[in-house]
């Protein structure tokens, strides 16, 4: 039989159905992996107790098959909530407190059949693209162990790469979804914004930055979560439906036009590297039959970050106000967080629209650019990943950053749109040759045909299965 810990979720979905594996056999081979690499990288957190996941992988062999993931091992990220483990979000504030009941998303898959066996790591509050926290410590990356494995979604990247589990959820207001893959070598998707609905508490109108999302070893394995987590609910105003995604990924997309934005007209800056990755990735495009050429910087790259850190910090600010105004637990906040809560609470309804407007402006002129390009590309990340000791980096190429977010300024584009986006991977380099990956970027809605994209790259390249991390 083939290896298990790194068999795709869709592969292992067959096997389970076919009888050719048993669910108690699948889940001995996940737990003995977690023993065996888990304590290098740390991932997975709040890992269940092996006896009672054992039994619940005993009590789903005997059950009707539920769905696709009937019976198949998941970690949810240690920011949503999973009846019965710890939500801790990297908080200490929050270190010990047990979910009393499942997140939307969290329930689909389990509804699907998944059985949820921990938690995967997580930056405190998911701020900032390094996961470290007072609670469990930092992630390591599972190709150079002194290296940050990105975030907010870095457990489960990083526990993807390493084998331990098969598919994972994420989320991504800045990059969550998308840095971490691009530094673990796997495939994040920051889906349309409302596809896969979020938590209906607090404002559901005015924040729309943050999303959840699949992450996986393979374009199939994304498609087939997505299908999973996405669909309206009647509670939450902009969710919406779209038809399934796996069916739609045989269909051909050998003359797709690509757009290269590149440094976005030198606003962007990148360390050595990265971009002449990115020139040979674009070149395998060419040989796809893709069309790619340049696109000149199509928008104010900094009108697009001064809309983007006003509405961040409006989000961010409303959403962790009352834990500012607590002398008990205003204390226990990092850094990051009083810098967004500081600058969110200090904003005027008129500073909000006007960041507001840039942002629509952008997405007419985004509108405009899909009609020459089926996809716009950039990397994943502007740097390679960090030594773990880092906070976050302070400069790029001797360029000072002047906040601590600026390094992920390339993912903030799309993001700000609520478009599709699928980080892919794209080998290995910079000086210690680690993982890197480049952003497929389509218009809203065009999910499907960008997983297409993704899954002919990955029929070209295969780069998790060429270069899984050694242990």
């Amino acid at each position: 039989m083939t290896d298990l810990n790194y068999s795709s979720a869709l592969a292992l979905s067959a096997l389970i159905k076919s009888g050719e594996l048993s669910i108690p056999e699948l889940m001995h081979s996940t737990l003995d992996r977690i023993d065996d690499v888990n304590g290098a990288v740390n991932a997975i957190v709040s890992l269940g107790d092996r006896d009672a996941l054992m039994a619940q992988a005993q009590a789903a062999q005997s059950a009707p098959r539920k769905g696709w993931l009937h019976g198949i091992p998941i970690a949810i990220k240690d920011l949503a909530n999973a009846k019965g483990f710890f939500t801790t979000m990297g908080s200490p504030l929050f270190a010990g407190e047990v979910a009393p009941k499942d997140d939307i998303v969290v329930e689909r898959l389990k509804t699907a059949g998944a059985i949820v066996i921990g938690k995967t790591n997580t930056p405190e509050f998911g701020l900032g693209s390094h996961t470290f926290n007072p609670v469990f410590g930092a992630t390591k990356n599972p190709y150079d162990q002194t290296c940050s494995a990105g975030g907010s979604s870095g457990g489960a990247a990083a526990a993807l790469a390493c084998g331990m589990i098969s598919a994972a959820d994420g989320s991504d207001m800045m990059g969550s979804l998308r840095n971490p893959a691009a530094w673990n070598n796997v495939y994040g998707m920051r889906p349309t914004f409302g596809l896969v609905p979020s938590e209906p508490k607090g404002d559901t109108f005015l924040h729309h930055l943050a999303t959840n999302g699949p992450m996986a070893r393979n374009p199939s394995d994304l498609a087939a979560l997505l299908d999973t987590m996405s669909g309206s609910d009647p509670r939450q105003p902009m969710s919406f439906d779209q038809g399934a995604t796996l069916p739609a990924l045989k269909e051909n997309v050998s003359s797709a036009r690509v757009g290269w934005l590149g440094d976005w007209g030198g606003a962007l800056q990148y360390e050595e590297g990265i971009d002449p990755l990115a020139q040979t990735a674009l070149a395998q495009m060419s040989d796809l039959g893709w069309k790619v050429s340049e696109a000149p910087a199509p928008f104010s790259a900094a009108a697009i970050w001064d809309s983007w850190i006003t509405l961040r910090s409006f989000a961010v600010g409303a959403g962790m106000a009352s834990l500012y105004d607590d002398p008990a637990t205003r204390g226990k906040l990092k850094p990051a967080a009083i810098y967004e809560i500081e600058r969110g609470i200090a904003m005027s309804a008129l500073d909000v629209h006007k960041a507001s407007v840039i942002r629509s402006d952008w997405f007419l002129r985004a509108n405009e650019l899909f009609e020459t390009y089926d996809v716009l590309v950039l990397p994943s990340a502007q740097v390679w990943p960090f030594d773990v000791n880092l906070v976050n980096p302070t400069t790029i190429n001797e360029q000072e950053m002047d906040t601590y977010h600026r390094w992920m300024e390339v993912v903030i584009a799309p993001g700000l749109l609520g478009l599709p986006v699928v980080n892919v991977p794209i080998g290995f380099g910079g000086p210690n040759d680690m993982p890197m990956g480049l952003q497929f970027i389509g218009k809203r809605g065009s999910d499907a045909k960008l997983l297409r994209m993704a899954q002919t790259w990955h029929e070209a390249t295969l780069w998790p299965e060429k270069r899984p991390p050694a242990f």
